[in-house]
């Protein structure tokens, strides 16, 4: 991948910045950056912008698996689309990579639209049915973790302006 230009890395370090004070300030989660590689059931190995894995999941690694790429799906992921996201990276390519963490057991997946300042949100699997489709989101400005990350609120228009 290549690096992102100066707008998008400010956003995501927002982003990062947001999940790590709600994690701190709730407990019981570690928030990881796009530096992270998860080795996906499937084999894949990704990296999401930023992503949220319960304390629990991560607790019950070895120090091996810690030190690299971590052995399952976070249960956050998060995508930030970037202006240089073209071609084969374009959004159409972050929405087949939304759609491998949500094949591989993501619990919660926000893919965060900038030009359009829209988001998509994947959600995990109910029960044994289908993969749900994604639920497009225009013109909100909070985003809410609902059942998986209770009290997790993300303030878009803080994301939007950079």
């Amino acid at each position: 991948m290549t690096p992102t230009g100066g707008d998008t890395g400010s956003r995501n370090s927002r982003l990062l910045m947001r999940l790590l004070l709600w994690a701190d300030r709730t407990g019981g989660w570690k928030v990881f950056d796009s530096s992270t590689g998860f080795r996906l059931p499937d084999g894949s190995v990704l990296s999401p912008d930023a992503s949220l894995v319960s304390l629990e999941r991560w607790q019950a690694l070895n120090p091996e698996q810690r030190s690299g790429f971590p052995p399952f799906c976070p249960d956050l992921v998060v995508e930030l689309a970037s202006p240089s996201d073209e071609g084969p990276r374009g959004v159409s390519a972050l929405r087949r990579k939304m759609a491998g963490y949500q094949t591989n057991g993501a619990q919660l997946g926000w893919l965060l639209l900038l030009q359009e300042q829209a988001v998509e949100v994947w959600t995990g699997r109910q029960s044994d049915g289908p993969l749900p489709e994604p639920q497009r989101l225009e013109g909100v400005s909070e985003l809410y973790g609902g059942m998986v990350l209770p009290g997790l609120v993300l303030d878009l228009e803080e994301i939007w302006r950079g």
